[in-house]
């Protein structure tokens, strides 16, 4: 996914910048990048580093003295390396997004024949980024080019841009990634995620809305163009993605997976002995599934972090799935003779699922149920990019549906309904496959009253299809 942060004070903005952006290390492995304008020497200072040998402070922290000036963005990302910098007829900029553009090959060629050419390229393709700068320049202000933007791509955009004077702030078109400001005597910032606020000394003080620019100097925040009133966010922010600490739409984090797992334990009749969250996004729901089951939370297995940093993931798949397993540890102590129930996220492919299971009944689980915090997911991401490595073969779901259909595409809409006959042979597939004693889902209505948003402004694609508003940007 990816998260960005942008800062503009009276001092230097260095270190506020440095620490926030870090804060945002759970929503990306493979890059990170910042800038800041440097008023006296008129230039931009800008690093980018891979994050797939080390951590964010590691790669940063040395440098951080090059970073002048009052104005700043960095990025975590999980895409190509950004900040860009671009001199245009809007002036000298840098630029970061969190983003996800589907139509990026029918909007490079639509360029190129128009005769701008790419200076960017990443393992020899055109940089998402560069694009979304490029189309920013078609218009005649930042506001124009951005408004543009957004008309054009399919998918989702979230970025930043910082000029010689300001910080620009637009939060997508639809709202399906968050951007929330945060204010401090003689400074404001701008982040994916609040949980950067706190720790640096900022207030939460709003978020954007849907389609929302900004500008942002020490002085204040003055809105360039107004929100809409539609809005798709993103529900995997509360499942898997966000922070606990973080807040969006005013919606806690935390508070969204205790009540979905409070609601699942509340009403469950599964006899257990014992709940534990599988680290660290099954936590939450954990907690409140023991609350409302009325059993003791266990730690069955620990995250061991001192030597796995969060945002480490290796580039090679074979090795992701060794790190994943290595950074879990079960704790036999806690589990034998028992009927314990774990507490997942989601279930994408299922390879750490497999052999967490195995771990389990190996170090003397007499039983293990699961529960997941949100429903089956069905199809592929298009918005956000949060399935866009897999296609949707490569989902566990689609595999089944598969096997029970000899079709993955056929009546998903049924497997997609909670209770039908088809959902209840899916999950029981899945179960046996994985050797659990019981397996269920969050329904979709659980997830949706868990967020405390109306169904209609929370995007729910990934498990049900839906779609937004029949607008060419939603498809």
């Amino acid at each position: 996914m990816g998260g960005i942060m942008g800062v503009a004070a009276r001092e230097k903005c260095r270190t506020d910048l440095f620490y926030g952006v870090d804060y945002h290390s759970h929503l990306g492995t493979r890059r990170a990048g910042m800038a800041t304008f440097d008023p006296e020497e008129k230039r931009f200072c800008r690093s980018i580093h891979s994050l797939e040998s080390s951590y964010f402070r590691t790669k940063f922290e040395r440098e951080l003295p090059k970073f002048a000036g009052q104005l700043g963005i960095g990025v975590i990302s999980d895409t190509d390396p950004q900040p860009i910098v671009i001199n245009s007829h809007l002036g000298k900029f840098a630029i970061v997004t969190v983003a996800h553009v589907e139509n990026m090959t029918e909007l490079e060629k639509e360029l190129i024949d128009k005769g701008v050419h790419f200076g960017e390229l990443s393992s020899g393709t055109t940089n998402q980024t560069e694009l979304i700068a490029l189309l920013i320049n078609e218009g005649k202000t930042f506001e124009e080019g951005i408004s543009y933007m957004f008309d054009r791509i399919q998918g989702s955009c979230t970025l930043l841009i910082l000029t010689e004077n300001a910080v620009i702030a637009a939060r997508d078109r639809l709202g399906r990634t968050p951007l929330v400001l945060g204010h401090k005597e003689d400074a404001w910032c701008a982040a994916s995620e609040s949980t950067a606020f706190a720790n640096l000394g900022y207030g939460h003080v709003r978020d954007l809305g849907p389609g929302e620019v900004v500008s942002m100097t020490a002085d204040g925040v003055r809105t360039l163009v107004e929100p809409g009133d539609d809005m798709q966010v993103c529900s995997f922010l509360w499942v898997y993605y966000g922070f606990p600490t973080s807040t969006y739409e005013g919606r806690n984090v935390e508070d969204a997976r205790f009540i979905s797992g409070f609601e699942m334990g509340r009403t469950d009749d599964t006899e257990v002995d014992c709940a534990c969250g599988i680290p660290d996004s099954g936590v939450g729901m954990a907690l409140g599934y023991a609350a409302g089951h009325n059993v003791p939370y266990h730690r069955c297995i620990s995250k061991y972090t001192p030597t796995w940093p969060r945002s480490f993931t290796p580039s090679e798949q074979s090795t992701r799935n060794l790190v994943a397993k290595m950074k879990l540890v079960p704790n036999g102590a806690m589990m034998q003779g028992k009927r314990v129930l774990f507490c997942d996220d989601s279930i994408v492919r299922g390879t750490q699922l497999n052999d967490n299971v195995a771990d389990f009944y190996a170090k003397g689980a007499k039983e293990v149920h699961m529960r997941i915090a949100c429903p089956p997911l069905i199809y592929g991401c298009r918005y956000i990019g949060f399935t866009s490595s897999k296609s949707d073969m490569e989902l566990l779901t689609r595999r089944i549906i598969g096997d029970l259909e000899g079709d993955p595409n056929k009546n998903l809409d049924r497997y997609a309904s909670t209770g039908s006959p088809e959902y209840n042979a899916m999950v029981e597939k899945i179960r046996a496959r994985f050797g659990l004693t019981s397996l269920k889902f969050n329904p979709i209505e659980t997830l949706i009253e868990s967020i405390g948003l109306p169904k209609e402004k929370v995007c729910t694609h990934c498990f049900d299809g839906s779609s937004c508003f029949g607008c060419k940007h939603g498809k």
